[in-house]
């Protein structure tokens, strides 16, 4: 056998590993060759024998029919070496509660109902810059001072209403991760069999990152808010106390300032949250919470990747709510997991997930790799890889 093939064999072995890993076992097989060749030629035909199964696997998946129980049942069994990642259709568009579900399902929909007028507000946000630049630039003139005043109070009406409105989300997604970890079930089972459930859990995912990408993009929030509390305490100097600090007192006004003071509020809301809920529930292992996260990231990634899946998808917004809800959980993740996302023990095929984005419009996918760029915690750390730093230069 050449020293080519042994190469190959090798890194058929060590399924697609670290180049140095690859090159450490080459270079052992060579000695091995050499020195034990009957050793040699029974480990040649173990790996054989295991390329032959994956042949056979893609053999019987090119004659059966895609739908047919026999081809499941078929990958399920053969393919567990191949992919350690579940193989099922998560149905973001049609899937309903069952009697089960109904409880929760309630409850939380009650919340997301509200999700799109929020969306709405904040895109249509335009912010009190001109009025407050004329403030500034004359503070003698009472008449622009109260013009300014006049038109950020309902804009700080509308933030409070933004903030209270993340709280409402955070108890929501508290009683989907409870439905979605409750033993006796994996994780990935829950997400299997309560559909509607994990369809509620990705509309949270895909609210929090649109309503943070909209943020993010919007400086007259800050601005507006920084004003507002600037005027409140320059009145309370001077022993005036104005009707809008009543609907926005100092308590209230502290807390929305840490909640708009972070780049991405709402994403921060949900990984508090999440770590709350880990804290809180000390009989019940982490790993049931990430292990719910990475399930949903691996079962996203495989939908888009798998014509058959995304054929499945009547709407074409589908495919970049699959996408948004894949970054969202692969965010979460690495924020709530100890070593995050990019360690090579995360459950989250990493290098896979970035690919699947890579393959679509950059200009529909460009702010979801600046997520996964700017908003994750272990992307920089030294046990991230090399290829996945390269990927998302």
């Amino acid at each position: 056998m050449s020293d080519f093939a042994l190469d190959i064999l090798l890194r058929q072995k060590d399924g697609g590993g670290e180049e140095e890993g690859i090159i450490r076992q080459v270079q052992m097989g060579k000695k091995l060759k050499q020195s034990q060749p009957a050793v040699f030629s029974m480990c040649m035909l173990c790996i054989f024998l295991r390329v032959a199964r994956f042949c056979v696997l893609y053999a019987f998946c090119c004659f059966l029919p895609s739908r047919s129980p026999a081809m499941g049942n078929l990958i399920k069994v053969l393919g567990k070496d191949l992919e350690n990642c579940p193989h099922f259709f998560l149905d973001f568009e049609n899937a309903q509660p069952t009697e089960a579900e109904t409880a929760v399902w309630n409850q939380v929909s009650a919340v997301l109902e509200e999700a799109h007028g929020i969306l709405a507000e904040l895109q249509s946000y335009n912010g009190a810059g001109q009025e407050i630049r004329e403030a500034i630039q004359n503070p003698g003139d009472l008449a622009l001072q109260e013009k300014a005043w006049n038109a950020v109070c309902p804009l700080v009406a509308k933030l409070k209403r933004f903030y209270e409105f993340s709280l409402r989300l955070e108890n929501a997604l508290r009683s989907l991760l409870e439905a979605l970890t409750s033993p006796p079930y994996a994780p990935m089972q829950h997400l299997e069999r309560e559909q509607a459930l994990a369809k509620q859990f990705a509309e949270i995912l895909h609210f929090t990152l649109s309503f943070d990408e909209l943020k993010m993009t919007n400086p007259a929030i800050q601005n507006d808010f920084s004003y507002y509390r600037r005027t409140i305490s320059r009145n309370r100097l001077n022993n005036q106390q104005l009707e809008a600090e009543n609907e926005v007192n100092n308590e209230m006004a502290n807390r929305m300032s840490l909640f708009y003071a972070e780049a991405t509020p709402m994403l921060k809301t949900l990984s508090n949250a999440t770590t709350k809920f880990v804290s809180e529930n000390k009989t019940l292992p982490i790993e049931d919470t990430t292990d719910c996260l990475s399930t949903m990231a691996c079962v996203c990634r495989v939908m888009l990747e798998t014509p058959e899946y995304r054929c499945r998808f009547t709407n074409t917004d589908t495919m970049l709510f699959c996408m948004r809800v894949m970054v969202g959980v692969i965010i979460l993740y690495d924020h709530v997991h100890p070593v995050g996302a990019f360690a090579k023990t995360s459950k989250i095929d990493m290098k896979g997930c970035i690919k699947v984005l890579k393959e679509q419009p950059s200009n529909s996918v460009e702010g979801l790799l600046n997520a996964l760029r700017y908003t994750t915690r272990h992307l920089n750390d030294d046990s991230t890889s090399k290829q996945i730093r390269a990927l998302l230069q």
